[in-house]
């Protein structure tokens, strides 16, 4: 399973958003791969890390698979994990 990342352009953000990703590979242990996102790259899905709820990362000119899951806040970090377990499980 493959899932590109996007970062906001950190200009506001609220919490430590590298910190988020740590927590989410770290859940996963090697059963997804975490790249950064490039536009030339299919992935299955795509992780928006904004750092506030403006979430101004632009995001449409990523191919993805199967969805997009955004978070802006460190509250949103189990959401994501439980949407990744979901897409793991359908694969």
């Amino acid at each position: 399973m493959t899932c590109g990342v996007r970062f906001c352009g950190g200009c506001n953000p609220r919490y430590e958003r590298g910190k988020a990703l740590a927590i989410i590979k770290e859940h996963f242990n090697g059963r997804v791969d975490f790249s950064v996102a490039e536009e030339d790259v299919e992935y299955d899905l795509l992780l928006i890390i904004g750092g506030c709820t403006t979430l101004c990362a632009f995001y449409q000119q990523y191919k993805v698979k199967k969805s997009y899951i955004k978070i802006w806040d460190f509250s949103h970090i189990e959401r994501a994990i439980n949407i990744i377990e979901s897409a793991i499980c359908e694969a």
